[in-house]
């Protein structure tokens, strides 16, 4: 007797730069974004550090992807390629800020069918997002609830370990823990410190401590949106270095122009510490060492400005 096998192709069409790609998977059976216990669930994140939280909760069940993780590139100016289609195509879970921030994200996301795929955007999960800056993920209450949020996700995907994700979200916000003590202990002894900020990335730390921005909100926001600030903002932000009216200078290192090369060297030749963040979490770094490492080198420079 001779046995009929079926063997359903999927044919997905991905529009990228106006170039169409076919791509074509076997599906057995199941929903195209489902994972059966015992499958390794696939999760594509936008940004690293997403990624390295989703790792963390998702622990040997899961394999990430992470779009975004060289510190040397703006995200700002990311050009996504189709092999990030291809990913996103075939993934269960995914990932992406939102807040206009990975707009790359939602073209990809429209230019793959998958029903089965669960898209969690941290923008819309954070619960205290500040005005006209979407870096969540500087916020340790914003990225405890996106953890939340992948949690619910796995499970959703893998019902049957559902004990074992929500024991790695317990152990992932006590891990924050000492970022938030430490950040207390900043405010108690620095709070209220003028410093300068480059971009607006950091005002979710600088705000939770104490510190007092003396930068034209409008000069960072406008470096953060690739923009050239005014010239009065500018001038301020000379001006306040020049006359060391800042304790410290923090500048995102991957968002550099001339206007802010100018800065940090300015800080530099008045003796004004200078402190670099990132956007995206160096590659040996968790979120955890990430954040902490940021923070230390913050109070360091924090300890000499005074």
């Amino acid at each position: 007797m001779k046995k009929t096998i079926w063997i359903i192709v999927a044919v997905t069409v991905l529009i990228i730069g106006g170039v169409y790609f076919f791509i074509g998977f076997l599906n057995g059976g199941g929903q195209a974004g489902g994972a059966a216990s015992g499958n390794t669930i696939k999760i594509v994140a936008a940004e690293d550090f997403y990624g390295n939280i989703a790792q963390q909760l998702g622990g040997d069940k899961v394999s990430v992807t992470s779009i975004l993780s060289d510190p040397n590139v703006d995200p700002h100016e990311y050009e996504s390629d189709v092999q990030d289609g291809i990913a996103i195509t075939n993934a269960n879970i995914v990932i992406e800020n939102g807040l206009e921030y990975d707009t790359w994200m939602d073209k990809l996301l429209g230019a793959s069918s998958n029903p089965g795929r669960i898209v969690i955007t941290a923008g819309a999960v954070a619960p205290d997002p500040l005005p006209e800056n979407p870096h969540v993920w500087y916020g340790i209450d914003n990225i405890s609830a996106i953890a939340g949020a992948v949690t619910n996700a796995l499970i959703k995907t893998d019902p049957v370990d559902a004990a074992f994700f929500q024991n790695n979200l317990t152990t992932f916000n006590r891990s924050l823990a000492p970022i938030t003590a430490k950040m207390n202990a900043i405010k108690t002894q620095y709070g209220g410190t003028p410093v300068g900020l480059t971009e607006t990335i950091y005002l979710y730390q600088t705000g939770s401590m104490g510190l007092d921005v003396l930068t034209p909100f409008s000069f960072e926001k406008a470096i953060a949106e690739g923009n050239d600030p005014s010239a009065q903002d500018v001038n301020t932000a000379n001006q306040q270095i020049a006359g060391k009216k800042i304790k410290v200078l923090i500048y995102n290192s991957q968002t550099v122009t001339p206007i802010t090369t100018n800065l940090e060297d300015a800080a530099q030749a008045n003796g004004i510490p200078v402190v670099p963040v990132t956007e995206t979490m160096p590659p040996s770094d968790t979120y955890q060492t990430w954040m902490t490492a940021e923070l230390n080198t913050l109070e360091a420079a924090l300890a000499q400005g005074h």
